[in-house]
């Protein structure tokens, strides 16, 4: 399945700032960065509640910060409109190293 990260983190204090490179660091490891604080992932069942256990356990704040996971409708190229630069690859082209 597609999904969709969105997240804002309060960045006025220290402990933010960290919250904000943490979560960064969690939706890079399985996902693209299509925007500053915006992710595409290409992850099944089992992968999407290993990423929501993952970014739990980084204690985000609830009054202050907003950590949104959307699944996308597929197929996406069908819902998706791109006005400027597109992402660095394609999610579901295979990744050769």
């Amino acid at each position: 399945m597609e999904i969709l990260i969105t997240y804002d983190v309060a960045t006025d204090t220290a402990e933010g700032r960290r919250r904000l490179r943490r979560v960064a660091k969690v939706c890079e490891s399985c996902c693209q960065r299509v925007q500053k604080s915006v992710f595409e992932c290409q992850l099944n069942a089992v992968q999407l509640e290993q990423l929501k256990h993952r970014l739990r356990l980084l204690e985000v704040s609830v009054p202050e910060d907003s950590l949104r996971i959307y699944r996308l409708t597929e197929p996406r190229d069908r819902y998706l409109q791109v006005i400027g630069q597109r992402p660095a690859y394609d999610l579901r082209d295979p990744l050769v190293l």
